[in-house]
């Protein structure tokens, strides 16, 4: 049973934090500036777990009225349905206050940020687990009566600022509260710390907050040119590389995005190896599209190369020193790497170190020893150390951990064109088993093994199917299956691996038909 209804003159605001951006100074400054207009008003906090593990909540009330002569009776919790103001720093604290009936359409203002830190679950799960923005986007309009949104992370990078000054200023725009914009000054003012920058955040914010109801991502949040916008020749390093423009326009736009990561991550002749081998399948739009996706991903591999190259960008220290605001103070980065065996040698050529790599898998079937190192990467010698191993792209090419990724690259594609010969559903499905080959280490390992599983099992049963005239519908099922049962998690892998006992077992013996009971329904199995 909800507590009775707040008072109308009585205006109560929300705050849902996220752990390091800053709520609880922004549900002070809230308070401090109220207070210095005038108005009467009382704070509180309900504290939980950051960083997106739990909840961590701030709640403010504002008698409206100056001259009650009563004292209110103010609360300490926000009540379902009589919120008007929801004041969040990250847009997906917008959709679970919304679930929790904190929001009303008849009443309730929402001031808030449409960038997102990803909960525990959407980071740890092994598929796509990202709740969809356009569900965020639907939600919040339909249940606010009226909607501040925009992306105050990226303005405030952009601006050298704080989220919550350009919230504080987007809430003094809205106009939710009586609060006048000099007492949210004086409010910041009041605090003496960073005051020329908050300042200045809260005066970007008060813009935003002063424009329509829709979600905007505004001029700061947009890229200075869309890769269309961008002269191909720049982009490649070479401008008569080749010639996009007779490819589908789907597999074009991927194609687009992948040249120039596949040119930084080794070098032209690389990039051309890729349109090499997308080639064959460039008139078949709808796979072409999803192997020129994830054929990018996979050739660009993240190895102790590419992390070293990452490591060693001025562009990372400029980002550091704009982040901390370190000003002419020297900044001290240290790296902390924990690399495993297949890690360390993977970057050496394949000859020298197969017998070793094969040593390792009998020796460690299940894991392979790490090496720990904490490389202070702002010093003379911990930056030349990353910086070498940079320079170790050129061999790149021949290195163990090249052959072993192209080797199951090309099974994956002679599958993908195998598919393609008796079903394109199927080769769709088989495009898509690629998703499956991420991560590092161990887990990259598994999942691998899972892959190298997966594909087995659709050619296995996709031949049979064959055989017998019947289509592919039971091994794109199959695959299917599979896949999103692996990309639900280590319990998923088990079912998947259990399924892919199952299957093969039936193949084997060439009972299509009970391949088919085991993924579709009985009418269509029948």
């Amino acid at each position: 049973m909800h507590a009775a209804a707040t008072p109308t003159n009585i205006l109560s605001l929300l705050i849902p934090a996220v752990g390091g951006q800053g709520g609880g100074v922004l549900s002070e400054w809230i308070v401090d500036a109220a207070a210095l207009d005038g108005f009467r008003v009382h704070g509180t906090s309900i504290p939980g777990v950051a960083q997106r593990t739990g909840s961590t909540t701030y709640y403010v009330e504002v008698l409206a009225d100056r001259g009650a002569t009563e004292d209110p009776a103010f609360s300490l919790y926000p009540v379902p349905g009589a919120l008007d103001v929801l004041l969040a720093p990250e847009y997906l604290e917008v959709a679970r206050m919304i679930e929790a009936g904190f929001v009303s359409p008849a009443r309730t203002t929402v001031v808030c940020s449409t960038h997102r830190l990803y909960t525990i679950h959407e980071k740890t799960a092994t598929g796509r687990a990202i709740y969809p923005r356009e569900r965020l986007d639907t939600v919040a309009r339909t249940a606010a009566r009226r909607l501040v949104a925009f992306d105050a992370l990226t303005v405030a990078r952009e601006r050298r600022t704080e989220v919550n000054a350009v919230l504080l200023g987007a809430l003094a725009g809205s106009g939710a509260l009586p609060v006048s914009v000099a007492a949210f000054r004086k409010a910041i003012e009041s605090r003496g710390v960073a005051v020329a920058a908050n300042l200045a955040g809260f005066d970007i914010g008060l813009d935003l907050g002063r424009g329509d109801n829709s979600v905007n991502e505004g001029a700061w949040g947009e890229p200075q040119g869309s890769p269309k916008q961008i002269d191909r020749g720049k982009r490649y390093g070479s401008p008569d590389l080749i010639n996009l423009s007779s490819m589908p326009p789907a597999v074009r736009e991927v194609v687009e995005h992948a040249m120039p990561r596949l040119i930084d991550y080794q070098d032209i002749d690389y990039a051309r190896r890729y349109l090499a081998r997308l080639r064959p399948l460039v008139d078949h739009e709808a796979v072409a599209a999803i192997v020129a996706r994830h054929l990018a991903t996979w050739m660009t591999y993240e190895d102790a190369i590419r992390v070293a190259q990452a490591k060693t960008r001025a562009a990372r220290f400029a980002r550091i020193r704009a982040e901390t605001r370190a000003g002419d103070a020297v900044i001290e980065v240290t790296d902390y790497l924990k690399p495993d065996l297949d890690e360390i040698w993977g970057i050496l050529p394949h000859r020298l170190v197969a017998p070793f790599a094969r040593w390792a898998q009998r020796r460690w079937p299940h894991g392979r020893p790490t090496l720990g190192q904490h490389v202070r990467t702002t010093t003379v010698t911990g930056y030349l150390s990353v910086w070498l191993l940079a320079r170790l792209r050129v061999l790149r090419p021949v290195s163990w951990r090249a052959r072993v990724e192209n080797e199951r690259i090309e099974r994956w594609l002679a599958g993908v064109q195998q598919a393609l010969a008796w079903d394109e559903a199927l080769a769709r499905e088989v495009a898509q088993l690629a998703r499956l080959v991420k991560g590092y280490g161990d887990v990259r390992r598994r999942l691998t093994s899972l892959f190298d599983t997966g594909l087995a099992l659709a050619l296995q049963v996709g031949e049979a199917e064959a055989q017998q005239g019947s289509g592919a519908a039971a091994a794109t099922a199959l695959l299917e299956r599979f896949r999103t049962d692996v990309l639900d998690g280590p319990d998923g892998e088990l079912r998947a691996a259990a399924l892919a006992t199952a299957a093969t077992a039936r193949a084997l013996a060439g009972d299509v038909n009970g391949v088919r009971t085991l993924v579709m329904p009985s009418s269509v199995a029948g």
